[in-house]
């Protein structure tokens, strides 16, 4: 499959979010709805998604319990969604019950089954932090040992840097998919992000789906920039 963009909506009012859906749907880029979009207006903005039949990723990070994971999965399963994500840090259990639930509910409803992606090492988190967190090993490992109890979980991929992609790949196959956030192009401010990369240096790892937000969300013109970055994955050869 060829690399798909997927447009961050992490902005503090449901008009920004309209406004950035408006403008962009037609570039067939896929929508992330987030922890503060969807704690801060998220029934508004996921019946808003319907109505445009666009794609969506919903971020909501989940970890808890299984049967508590299990019951946000199927809550999460409406048209349009694409994607959800759980964090692999809950263990095989609980990542397990979030598939099967997903899988479960898209059936009832007559949907298409979301991915189910774990989230490994926050593109966030440094070396220091994972020592901090008491952690062994760089994030490199850590991502690949989080990867493996998701493949075994039956998640669809996972979440982690494009610094990790190549090595995901080649350990569990091109069918593994993988999701990238800290996508920032040349010459744009890094902010929180510690592992970060271009467009095209993920798309040459092998992405298969790359998170941008702020590059485009706090452009002067958002289609533009998303644009820009969708000619720039678009001219990646991958072997």
């Amino acid at each position: 499959m060829s690399a798909s963009l997927v447009v961050a909506l992490d902005v503090d009012s449901l008009e920004r979010a309209r406004t950035l859906i408006d403008d962009l749907y037609e570039l067939d880029v896929i929508f992330k709805v987030g922890i503060e979009s969807l704690y801060g207006y998220g029934s508004e903005l996921l019946a808003y998604i319907e109505k445009r039949d666009v794609r969506y990723f919903a971020d909501a990070k989940l970890h808890d319990i299984p049967r508590t994971v299990a019951a946000g999965a199927r809550a999460l399963v409406r048209p349009g969604v694409h994607i959800m994500t759980v964090h692999a840090l809950g263990g095989n259990e609980m990542m397990a019950a979030a598939v099967e639930a997903a899988q479960e509910r898209a059936q009832e409803l007559g949907l298409t089954v979301p991915y189910v992606f774990a989230v490994t090492v926050l593109t966030s988190i440094g070396n220091e932090d994972l020592r901090e967190l008491g952690l062994s090993g760089g994030p490199g490992e850590n991502a690949i040992r989080l990867a493996a109890l998701a493949r075994d979980a039956g998640c669809s991929g996972i979440v982690c840097s494009a610094h990790e992609v190549a090595d995901v790949k080649q350990f569990f196959g091109q069918d593994f998919l993988t999701l990238t956030p800290g996508i920032r192009p040349a010459g744009s401010v890094h902010a929180d992000q510690k592992r970060v990369t271009t467009p095209a240096q993920a798309v040459a790892a092998g992405a298969d789906y790359l998170v941008v937000g702020r590059p485009i969300t706090e452009a002067d013109d958002a289609r533009a920039a998303a644009r820009a970055i969708l000619d720039e994955m678009q001219s990646v050869t991958v072997a």
